[in-house]
C-alpha cells in the first residue's frame, strides 16, 4: 500500500470513527437521562454519579439500582474485554462486535423495560434488572472507547471533554508553541460529543414523558444504526 493509499485509509477510518462516536454519545445521553427518570435514579453511563449519590445515601435511603450499578459496570467492562480477546479481532472488525453487542443489550433493556414496566417501581426488583441490563450496555460502550476507538474522546464523560474543549480552544488562539497535540482536531470532537450528550440527554427526557418505559427504544434503535455504519 502506497503512501497516498494509506493516508487515505487512515482518513476513513477516522471519519468513520467520528461518526460512531458522535452516535454513541447521544445513545449515552439518552440511556443516562432514561435511566435516571425510570430506574431509580440510577446513572447507566455515569458510574462516578452512581458512586456519590450511594455514598450520600449512606446514612439514609440506600437505593438498591444505584448499589448495583457499580459491581455490574465492573464485571461487564471485564467480560467485554474477555469476549475481545477471545473473539481475536482487533480494530474496527472488533468495533462492529462491540457495537452488536452493545445493540443487543440495549434492545433487550427496551423489550424488558416495555413488557415488565419498571418505572412503576422504579427502587424494586424489576427496576434493579433494568438498570443492569442498561449498565452492562455503557459498560460495554466504555470498553469499546478503550479498545477499539482509541482515537476517540469518552462519549460519556463529559467534563473531560468540557476541559479538553476548553484547553483545545485556547491553543487553537495561542500564538506561541502549543501544549497539546493536534489541538483544531481535538476541539472539533469535544464539541461533537458534547452536543451530541446534550441532545441525548434532551431527546430522552421528552421521550420519558411522552412512551414511558417505551422510551428504551430509541437508544435500541440508535445502537442498530452505528452497527450498520460503513
Amino acid at each position: 500500500m502506497s503512501a497516498a493509499q494509506s493516508a487515505e485509509s487512515g482518513a476513513r477510518r477516522f471519519h468513520w470513527e467520528a461518526r460512531v462516536a458522535i452516535l454513541l454519545s447521544i445513545i449515552a445521553g439518552l440511556v443516562d437521562v432514561t435511566g435516571f427518570l425510570t430506574l431509580g435514579k440510577v446513572f447507566a453511563a455515569h458510574i462516578t454519579g452512581n458512586v456519590v449519590m450511594a455514598t450520600a445515601a449512606m446514612f439514609s435511603e440506600v437505593r438498591p439500582a444505584q448499589l448495583i450499578a457499580i459491581p455490574a459496570f465492573v464485571a461487564a467492562v471485564a467480560a467485554t474485554w474477555m469476549l475481545a480477546r477471545a473473539s481475536g479481532r482487533k480494530g474496527q472488525k472488533l468495533a462492529w462486535l462491540l457495537l452488536t453487542i452493545q445493540f443487543v443489550l440495549l434492545a433487550a433493556a427496551w423489550v424488558f423495560c416495555a413488557v415488565t414496566q419498571p418505572s412503576s417501581d422504579p427502587h424494586g426488583f424489576l427496576g434493579s434488572i433494568g438498570a443492569l441490563i442498561a449498565v452492562s450496555a455503557m459498560a460495554c460502550q466504555h470498553a469499546l472507547l478503550r479498545l477499539a476507538l482509541t482515537s476517540m474522546p469518552s462519549t460519556a464523560v463529559m467534563t473531560g471533554n468540557i476541559t479538553t474543549l476548553v484547553l483545545s480552544a485556547l491553543e487553537t488562539r495561542a500564538r506561541s508553541e502549543p501544549l497539546m497535540e493536534n489541538a483544531e482536531r481535538r476541539l472539533t470532537s469535544s464539541i461533537l460529543i458534547l452536543l451530541g450528550f446534550v441532545a441525548g440527554c434532551l431527546t430522552g427526557t421528552i421521550a420519558v414523558h411522552v412512551l414511558g418505559d417505551g422510551a428504551w427504544a430509541i437508544p435500541a434503535a440508535l445502537a442498530a444504526v452505528t452497527v450498520a455504519i460503513r
